[in-house]
């Protein structure tokens, strides 16, 4: 994260642009509960002893950031009892910090108490809805009867659209990480090689490479099926490997194909198809330039396509999680709507494009990137393989 320095504190965020989308939230105080943002918040630190399951006991854990709209010196880190330990080894930035808590009551209780000294019970509390157990926030009601609760999710992801520098290297980092890691599970697999074998082999290469795996979509043959099975590669068939890993908390997405022995000409012909859509996108992708002409211009390539009736096209926002601003599509295929499709895109956006074809005969084919939005048009992160990726097994 870069840093900026607000006095004496050392904020790990830009506190202009984050008062700024509070001040358009209509929020006095932010109260963060999210994975994510709390990470984001705390300049990319999360607790590790929390970090695959937050149930401990009959409650969870809950940590709260807490951020007064133009006073970082009023912040807070509300964590559990051993959080203290990570503390002493490295200093959290919140000028306040409470280290006391094993659930969700008692740390939304210490946020209240928080709330309640910065002067700020009746203010406009910013809340994460979806984020926030139903005991924590009936707790935040009765201990803040005057305050007004306003959901801060848009302010969040406007907040976080932008990435940093830093950011961006992590984002980088990982797409290129999880590219070798699907390159070499292709070339490790062979004929027999069943579809839960070739998922192991794909968490181990990137496990092994530093990224945390989070899933892995594969198909193999003429099926469309992308759950893992016993279904074994065959001599001639393709392979559609996509997988989702981070990196400190920061997402790689991204596909690509493979194919047991050499493709043949109408496999060239089908990904080139499909790569052909991709590049219509990107041609569309600067600073500037409106979402949804990004999205138009891929889709009327698309349209014009041979295969266009078993094919589709999707692109949106990536960062700490896998859809984020900026929305360019409305429902296609996650519900929510695309609110960005009419807005410029900034440079520190990035974006995940992907085309996918469920041809009938040769199976599931696509290719999914990522680009990074600069002032003159992008960067592409993790580029390699984009073509047919061959085991000779």
């Amino acid at each position: 994260m870069n840093i900026a320095t607000e006095g004496a504190i050392a904020v790990p965020f830009d506190t202009a642009r984050l008062d700024k989308c509070l001040a358009d939230a209509g929020i006095d105080a932010l109260l963060a509960t999210s994975k994510h943002n709390a990470q984001f918040l705390m300049g990319g630190y999360k607790f590790i002893f929390f970090a695959a399951l937050d149930a401990i006991g009959h409650s969870r854990y809950l940590p709260f950031v807490i951020y007064e709209a133009g006073r970082p010196d009023h912040a807070c880190y509300v964590g559990n009892k051993m959080e203290g330990g990570e503390h002493a080894n490295h200093p959290f930035w919140t000028p306040a910090l409470h280290t006391a808590t094993w659930g969700s009551l008692d740390a939304a209780a210490l946020a209240a108490e928080h709330v309640i000294k910065i002067g700020k019970a009746s203010a406009r509390i910013g809340i994460e809805p979806q984020f926030i157990p139903a005991d924590a926030y009936a707790l935040l009601r009765e201990k803040l009867p005057n305050a007004t609760f306003v959901d801060a999710t848009g302010a969040m992801e406007r907040m976080r659209a932008i990435k940093t520098d830093d950011e961006l290297a992590l984002l980088r980092t990982a797409s290129e990480l999880i590219t070798d890691s699907m390159q070499a599970a292709i070339a490790w697999a062979n004929e027999g090689s069943t579809k839960t074998e070739i998922i192991e082999q794909l968490r181990r290469e990137e496990t092994n490479r530093g990224l945390v795996f989070d899933y892995c979509l594969l198909t193999l043959g003429s099926s469309h099926n992308r759950a893992a099975s016993s279904q074994a590669w065959k001599r001639g068939e393709v392979l559609s490997i996509d997988s989702g890993g981070n990196y400190h908390g920061y997402i790689g997405d991204l596909c690509r194909m493979g194919v047991l022995g050499q493709p043949d000409q109408e496999l060239r012909d089908l990904l080139d198809e499909i790569d052909a859509v991709q590049q219509a996108a990107f041609s569309k992708v600067r600073a500037g330039a409106l979402g949804g002409d990004v999205i138009a211009h891929a889709e009327a390539v698309l349209k014009a396509s041979p295969n266009a009736a078993c094919t589709d096209f999707f692109a949106h926002g990536m960062g700490l999680i896998s859809h984020e601003a900026p929305f360019l599509m409305t429902n296609h295929p996650v519900a929510y709507e695309g609110t960005d499709a009419g807005s410029p895109l900034e440079a520190g956006m990035v974006l995940s494009v992907e085309t996918t074809m469920l041809h009938p005969k040769r199976g599931f084919i696509k290719l999914e990137d990522t680009l990074a939005v600069t002032a003159t048009g992008y960067e592409m992160f993790g580029d390699r393989g984009r073509g047919w990726n061959v085991s000779h097994g």
